[in-house]
C-alpha cells in the first residue's frame, strides 16, 4: 500500500471497518439460519429418542469445512471456530428441547 497520510489511512480504515460490519451481519444471518436448522434436527432427534451429541457427525463437519477451506485461515483455526459454533448449536438444541417440555439433557 505504500506510505499513507493519516487522513488517507483513517479513510481506508473506515472503509475496511464498514466492510467488516457488513460481513459480520452476513455471518450473523448465516449463524441464525444454521441455528434454525439445528433446532429442526433437535425435533427429529427428540421424536426418535436420539442423542444430541454425535461425535462422528462433528468429525464430518470438521472434515467438510477444512477440506473446503481456501484460506487464509488455517485448518486449526477453522476447526477451533467450528468447535465453538457446534458447541453453541448443541446448547441451542438442548434449550429448544427444554422449552418444548423435554427433561434436561
Amino acid at each position: 500500500m505504500g506510505d499513507l497520510s493519516r487522513e488517507a489511512a483513517l479513510k481506508a480504515l473506515a472503509e475496511y471497518r464498514n466492510r467488516i460490519d457488513v460481513l459480520d451481519r452476513r455471518l450473523l444471518l448465516l449463524l441464525n439460519e444454521r441455528t434454525r436448522v439445528v433446532e429442526e434436527i433437535g425435533k427429529v432427534k427428540r421424536a426418535s429418542n436420539m442423542p444430541i451429541y454425535e461425535p462422528k457427525r462433528e468429525d464430518a463437519v470438521f472434515q467438510n469445512v477444512t477440506e473446503h477451506n481456501e484460506g487464509p485461515l488455517g485448518p486449526d483455526a477453522i476447526k477451533r471456530i467450528f468447535e465453538r459454533i457446534i458447541d453453541e448449536m448443541r446448547t441451542a438444541q438442548r434449550l429448544r428441547m427444554q422449552r418444548d417440555g423435554e427433561p434436561k439433557c
